[in-house]
C-alpha cells in the first residue's frame, strides 16, 4: 500500500464472492456435525461444571450428577428453583423458596466457542461455495438438537440435598466447617437470622435442600441461547454467506469478540495468580471457572461507565467482593454502582476505565485490519464507515454483555453447599445507558483504530 491508498470495505469477502453456483445441502454430514457440535458442547460445560463444583466443595453437600445438570441448564438460559424442608431457622418448607437467576457464563462460554467451532469448521474447509440453504439447515438442526438434550438435562437437574450441620458449622457459635473458611465470612454472629445458633438444633433435626430446574422455562432460554451463539458465529465468521448490509459489519463484531474472550483470558491468568497466593485455592480455581466472564465483563461494562444498580441484604452480603460489598453495604435498598463510588472504597478501581478503554481501542484496530481494502473513496469516508459499523456493533454488544452479567437470587434457601436465610442479591445495569455508552465508544474506537492503521500502514 502506498500513502495514496484509501481504504474501505468490501460487502462480500470468501465464499460470499465465488461465481459459481452454491452446492447442494450435504444432510449426512450436517447431521454428523449437529451430533458432534451439540455433544461436545454440552460435554465442555459439563466438565466444567463439576469440576469447579468439586473445587468449591459443593458435592460435600450431595450428588455432584444432579447439580451439575443444574449449573449447565442455568449456563445456557435455564432456571433453577430451591425448595426445602427446614425447621431449624424458624420458617416452614413451604417459606423455603426463592428465585436463582444468574448465568454461570464460564460453563456458558466454554460450550458457546466449542458450538461454533464445530458448526463453522466444515463450512471453512468447504471447496465450494456454501449457500444459504445450507447455513440454514445446519444451524436449525443445531437448535433442535440442543433443544432436546436441554429438556433431559434440565428434567436431571433436580436433587434434594442433606444439610450437614457440623460441616456447615461447629455448632457452638463458632466460625468452623465450611462456612468459617469461605473469605470475607468474620463473624458470622453479627449476620442475624440466627445462622449459627441454629446450627445446634439443626445437626439434630432433619433438614434437607432441594433444587429444580423449570423445564418450560429453561427450555425457552436454551433456545434462544443456542440461536444468539449460532448468529454471532455467523456474524463473525468470514465462511458464511451473508447480505451484503449484515456483511459490512463482520470485521467490527470479530474484533469485539476476539477482545472480550482476551478480557476473560486476562480474568483467568489473574485468578490463577492468586490461587497460588490464597490459602483456598480450590476455590479460587473453582470460582473462576464458573464465574470468571461474569466478574470481568462487569468490570469492562463498569469501565465504560455503565451505570449500574444492586441491592444485598441477609447473610449471602458478605459473600460480595470488597469493592461491590462497601457500596451496597447491606441494607436491602437499592443503590448505584458507579466507578467512582467503588474507587471511594478501593483505588485501584479507576484500572478499569483504562483497560476498558484500552480493549476498544484494540477492537478498532482489529476491525480496520480485517476490513478489506479497496481503492474507492476518500479517507474521511474509510474513517467514518469503521466508526459506524463498530458504533452499530457495540450498540449491541455491550448492553448484550451487562444484561448476562446481571444476577438476581432472592431466597430462604440458597444451593450447591451454601446455606442462607432471608437473603437477597440483585445487581442490573441500565440497558439503555449501555447501548447508547455502546454505540459511543464504538464510534470513537472505529475511528481511531482505523486512523492507526491507516497511518501504520503509510
Amino acid at each position: 500500500m502506498t500513502s495514496g491508498d484509501t481504504y474501505g470495505y468490501q460487502a462480500r469477502d470468501g465464499p460470499e464472492t465465488a461465481p459459481t453456483t452454491p452446492r447442494a445441502v450435504p444432510w449426512g454430514n450436517v447431521l454428523l456435525t449437529a451430533f458432534a457440535a451439540v455433544g461436545w458442547s454440552y460435554s465442555a460445560m459439563a466438565a466444567v461444571a463439576a469440576l469447579g463444583l468439586h473445587l468449591l466443595g459443593a458435592d460435600a453437600q450431595g450428588s455432584l450428577g444432579p447439580m451439575t445438570a443444574a449449573v449447565v441448564t442455568m449456563a445456557v438460559g435455564g432456571k433453577v428453583s430451591p425448595s426445602g424442608d427446614v425447621t431449624a431457622f424458624g420458617i416452614s418448607g413451604a417459606a423455603a423458596r426463592g428465585t436463582i437467576d444468574i448465568l454461570p457464563l464460564g460453563v456458558g462460554l466454554v460450550g458457546a466457542l466449542l458450538l461454533a467451532w464445530v458448526v463453522l469448521r466444515p463450512l471453512r474447509q468447504a471447496r465450494e461455495p456454501v449457500g444459504a440453504p445450507e447455513v440454514a439447515a445446519r444451524t436449525g438442526t443445531v437448535a433442535a438438537l440442543f433443544f432436546v438434550v436441554l429438556g433431559g438435562l434440565a428434567w436431571a437437574g433436580r436433587s434434594t440435598i442433606s444439610i450437614n450441620g457440623a460441616l456447615l458449622g461447629n455448632g457452638q457459635g463458632g466460625t468452623g466447617g465450611i462456612l468459617g473458611t469461605l473469605p470475607g465470612i468474620g463473624d458470622l454472629g453479627d449476620l442475624g437470622g440466627g445462622l449459627l445458633n441454629g446450627l445446634d438444633q439443626l445437626v439434630k433435626d432433619k433438614a434437607s435442600v432441594g433444587f429444580r430446574a423449570d423445564i418450560g422455562a429453561s427450555m425457552t432460554g436454551g433456545l434462544i441461547w443456542v440461536l444468539a451463539v449460532l448468529a454471532i458465529a455467523l456474524l463473525a465468521s468470514r465462511a458464511t454467506p451473508l447480505p451484503p448490509g449484515w456483511a459490512a459489519v463482520r470485521p467490527a463484531v470479530w474484533a469485539l469478540c476476539v477482545m472480550l474472550l482476551a478480557a476473560v483470558v486476562a480474568g483467568l491468568a489473574a485468578a490463577v495468580y492468586s490461587a497460588i497466593t490464597d490459602g483456598h485455592p480450590g476455590r479460587v480455581v473453582g470460582g473462576a471457572l464458573l464465574g470468571a466472564p461474569n466478574g470481568v465483563w462487569l468490570g469492562t461494562t463498569l469501565g465504560l461507565f455503565v451505570p449500574w444498580y444492586g441491592s444485598a441484604s441477609g447473610p449471602l452480603a458478605v459473600l460480595l467482593p470488597h469493592p461491590l460489598a462497601a457500596v451496597l453495604g447491606t441494607g436491602g435498598g437499592e443503590r448505584s454502582i458507579t466507578v467512582a463510588g467503588l474507587a471511594q472504597a478501593d483505588g485501584r478501581m479507576w484500572l478499569l476505565p483504562v483497560a476498558a478503554v484500552t480493549m476498544m481501542l484494540a477492537a478498532g484496530v482489529l476491525a480496520a485490519a480485517r476490513t478489506p481494502a479497496v481503492r474507492r473513496g476518500s479517507a474521511w469516508r474509510y474513517v467514518a464507515g469503521s466508526a459506524g459499523r463498530l458504533a452499530v456493533v457495540g450498540a449491541g454488544a455491550v448492553p448484550l454483555v451487562a444484561w448476562l452479567t446481571g444476577f438476581a437470587v432472592n431466597a430462604d434457601l440458597s444451593v450447591f453447599g451454601f446455606d442462607a436465610v432471608g437473603s437477597a442479591l440483585t445487581l442490573h445495569p441500565s440497558l439503555a445507558l449501555a447501548a447508547l455508552l455502546g454505540a459511543a465508544w464504538g464510534a470513537a474506537a472505529g475511528a481511531a483504530g482505523a486512523v492507526a492503521l491507516r497511518w501504520l500502514r503509510r
